[in-house]
């Protein structure tokens, strides 16, 4: 992915050139606040944008509750993945990882707390780190990209505890198996690899496209989203998006959607997914497509739920990509309205 590269610009273009900046604009991620009243959306040229869900879902909301609080420079290029812990938003760009306090940025003071860059084979290499996972029973953090590893870090002390092995092209996204301690992660390379963080080793390997009901030469073979619930997954990408039975490494279902998928998850009994087009689907465990609902992007890249029990008001969908807005649904069936950088 291109870095963005900062323009001088003369005095008086200043709202051209932003007007063209949104134009171009790619929102990679997204991460509700602790508290559940708050969304944090990263962007293509690096910038963090603070939106009040709250504010924005008022009965007296109006078009100036849908922009952003606070939005401020995080990283030189595009912020690729955020998570949130129940103090600070984590932030990844190319090759390192920022935290945040979000008491601080919703006081519009948005200065890193801390950087880490993990521990790469030389100082040349900066990948990108698309993936960003919390391990809440290890208070740990895993991250993963371009150089094909998965790397743990203590949130704690703030040091690197392990590196796993196995991928053999750059990951794209990572899942945990809350009632195990184990993660899966997908790749360019097209499997998804199961480790064990007790013993750091990799346990099991699903070549997605080796199984001839989810390839598509067509598309390549890379897996561009996974999500786990106990003993299934959902993966796709250039293969089809598919749900698996995780002990005996079988596909049961193939959605019959022919468009790569970028972001999965589970839902009560549904399976949302979002990708290339307009629409977030929304999908029967049995494959039966349920509902197709448009948002305003022309691609979708990310999809996040607020379930914070402390703001059941504040419990949304949101969806964001190829543009510079998130749609919010405030419930499955329609997008309510759009926040916009």
């Amino acid at each position: 992915m291109e870095r963005a590269v900062p323009l001088a610009v003369p005095l008086g273009q200043t709202e051209v050139f932003q007007a063209l900046q949104r134009l171009h604009m790619t929102i990679f991620s997204q991460s509700v606040s602790p508290c559940g009243k708050f969304l944090a959306a990263g962007n293509n040229y690096g910038q963090i944008a603070i939106f009040s869900l709250s504010a924005a879902l008022s009965s007296e909301a109006k078009e100036e509750s849908k922009r952003p609080v606070v939005t401020f420079q995080a990283h030189d290029g595009p912020v690729y993945s955020m998570v949130s812990t129940d103090r600070h938003l984590l932030s990844a760009g190319d090759g390192e990882v920022k935290a945040w306090l979000w008491a601080e940025m919703l006081k519009k003071g948005c200065k890193e707390l801390w950087h880490r860059q993990p521990p790469y084979r030389t100082s040349l290499e900066v990948p990108e780190i698309n993936a960003l996972l919390l391990v809440p029973k290890e208070n740990s953090l895993i991250l993963a990209g371009g150089d094909c590893q998965l790397h743990t870090m203590d949130l704690e002390t703030g040091t690197f505890t392990r590196v796993l092995r196995g991928h053999t092209d750059y990951i794209h996204c990572l899942a945990l198996r809350e009632r195990s301690p184990e993660v899966l992660s997908g790749g360019e390379d097209g499997a998804v690899r199961l480790w064990d963080l007790r013993t750091a080793k990799e346990v099991q390997t699903i070549e997605v496209y080796k199984h001839e009901e989810c390839s598509r030469p067509h598309n390549g073979r890379w897996i561009g989203c996974l999500a786990t619930d106990s003993d299934w997954m959902v993966c796709g990408g250039g293969p089809a998006l598919t749900l698996w039975h995780l002990r005996s490494s079988t596909p049961t279902t193939v959605f019959p959607i022919r468009a790569p998928q970028k972001h999965v998850t589970f839902y009560q009994d549904l399976i949302l997914s979002a990708g290339q087009g307009r629409c977030v689907n929304q999908w029967q465990l049995s494959g039966e497509l349920k509902a197709q609902v448009p948002g305003s992007s022309p691609g979708l890249l990310s999809l996040s739920l607020n379930q914070q029990p402390t703001a059941p008001e504040c419990k949304v969908l949101t969806a964001a990509g190829n543009s510079c807005r998130v749609d919010v649904f405030t419930n499955l069936g329609y997008r309510a309205f759009s926040l916009s950088f």
